[in-house]
């Protein structure tokens, strides 16, 4: 009797056990996607900041938002947006936060314009800086858009793509 009760808590130990470890595994997997929807773009950011200098570029406002992109901030949630410090410059980082998934197109579509723009003004006149842009990032994920024309572009898709895992 006595060897009958040994066997069934160790049973149940073991079982209590592995309950635990599944039911940790599985809250782990369910609280990730809520972390990567509350990230705001200036944690995205900070992320970027680690793979490529963005010392020598400007960081954009609102006001410059509207200016490149014709988009209002009303329909984004966030931005961080950086740009070259002078017009013979190619390089420029902004990552968005769309407010409503509809409108996640129509921004793509704004962004896609102000690329067109640069690329043909920078097509003939730098070469190399038209290279950066033929070889831009530009990608959206739930409702986040990432541009990224740099020499690291390559690079901060990668941590782009990391943050979404």
């Amino acid at each position: 009797m006595i060897n009958l009760l040994k066997l069934f808590n160790i049973k149940f130990v073991i079982t209590i056990i592995v309950c635990t470890i599944t039911l940790g595994s599985l809250s782990g997997c369910f609280g990730k996607k809520d972390n990567v929807n509350s990230l705001s773009t200036t944690e995205i950011g900070e992320k970027i900041k680690h793979v490529t200098n963005l010392e020598e570029m400007k960081e954009g406002d609102s006001k410059k938002l509207q200016k490149l992109y014709n988009i209002n901030t009303d329909e984004v949630e966030s931005f961080v947006l950086y740009t070259a410090p002078t017009n013979i410059k190619a390089d420029e980082i902004a990552v968005m936060k769309v407010k409503d998934t509809k409108n996640l197109e129509d921004i793509k579509e704004k962004i896609s314009n102000r690329i067109e723009k640069k690329s043909k003004s920078f097509k003939d006149y730098l070469p190399e800086e038209y290279f950066l842009i033929e070889k831009r990032v530009l990608k959206t994920k739930d409702n986040y858009i990432l541009l990224a024309i740099s020499k690291d572009a390559d690079k901060i898709e990668k941590t782009f793509n990391e943050i979404f895992k």
